[in-house]
């Protein structure tokens, strides 16, 4: 009797029920009228009187390690259940809407950009934001003494003056002409950086997409007909371009590109200030000295570069007027992009 008595105990301590319908056939097993306890109890009146006490204790002792046992796992099955319930939430309620977030409008009109000249054979390059002179300027036809630097108000480290943060992504130009020869194709999009006040009209970050061309024979004619195809493509099957004369120290010629404006349709608004222009890039047939400079024969080679701030664009695709709010995250003003997805 005594190894039927341990032998319950065993079980009771080891049990580990998944739901609570096994749990109360386990009591039932255990502790019900016709439970193994109350079958040890009936044989407990026939036991020796010498063994009465010893017995006895026992069946007391296993008859309440049952009843705590399974008071406890009870407690942890209801537990558990009301935490699977909290988590899950009420299952009767009826169900909600949830809210999708947007793409933020600078990465919209990002990929757009990059999408538009990837059709015209235009791969993706990236580079490092934190360059040193020569990819930033140097390499660029910037001479130490050239009054173009003043162009740019550049953040420099401190410790030392020839690493800064990239003004342009044109460093990423560079270093794709290092490693690569004509023909090169790439549209570098990036983050830059610049030591201005912050209005709402300029930021000491922003975004850029520039472009280069080089290959044999490209021409400034092959610069024109890619840059109307890109600003039908955005701006609407009916936009003009027009070009202006202007100066890069790393182009020659160089232009600054227009575009008819898409708001007044070319007859004159605030926006464009009258003109019915709107300017959006620069751009010029590759400095042959930025050639030189990277190893490649400028006598054989020729090409165009071109850059454009996302910001800008972004501003005259969905009329934005505030430059600061591309950067305040107001989830008022980024949820007007949820259907530009």
């Amino acid at each position: 009797m005594i190894d039927k008595i341990n032998e319950l105990l065993r079980q009771v301590e080891e049990f580990k029920p998944k739901a609570a319908s096994e749990l109360e056939e386990f009591r039932i097993r255990i502790l019900g009228k016709k439970g193994e306890l109350n079958a040890l109890m009936e044989e407990f009146k026939s036991v020796a009187p010498e063994l009465k006490r010893q017995l006895g204790q026992q069946l007391n002792l296993l008859k309440n390690k049952a009843t705590e046992r399974i008071a406890s796992l009870r407690e942890e099955l209801q537990n558990a259940s009301a935490e699977q319930s909290a988590s899950s939430g009420d299952l009767t309620r009826p169900g909600s809407a949830e809210h999708l977030g947007s793409r933020h409008p600078i990465s919209l009109v990002r990929n757009q950009i990059v999408e538009v000249f990837s059709r015209l054979g235009y791969t993706v390059a990236d580079g490092p934001e934190i360059e040193d002179d020569w990819h930033v300027f140097s390499a660029l036809n910037f001479p130490p003494e050239h009054p173009a630097r003043d162009m740019q108000d550049t953040f420099f480290i401190e410790k030392d003056p020839d690493i800064l943060l990239r003004t342009h992504t044109s460093s990423i130009q560079v270093r794709t002409m290092e490693r690569q020869r004509p023909p090169i194709r790439v549209i570098c999009p990036g983050r830059v950086f610049r030591n201005e006040a912050i209005s709402y009209r300029a930021h000491c970050i922003f975004h850029q997409i520039e472009g280069l061309y080089i290959d044999e024979g490209v021409s400034f004619a092959d610069m024109k007909q890619s840059l109307l195809y890109f600003a039908k493509e955005v701006f609407g099957e009916h936009t003009a371009i027009r070009m202006r004369p202007s100066y890069f120290p790393f182009t020659e010629p160089s232009a600054e590109v227009d575009v008819s404006c898409n708001l007044c349709g070319g007859k004159g608004c605030a926006v464009c200030k009258g003109t019915g222009w709107l300017e959006i890039m620069g751009c010029g047939m590759v400095d042959p000295n930025v050639l030189k400079a990277n190893n490649i024969d400028p006598e054989k080679y020729s090409g165009f570069a071109f850059g454009m701030g996302v910001e800008r664009i972004a501003m005259l695709k969905y009329g934005v007027k505030d430059l600061r709010l591309y950067f305040e995250n107001d989830v008022r003003f980024l949820h007007q992009f949820d259907q530009a997805l």
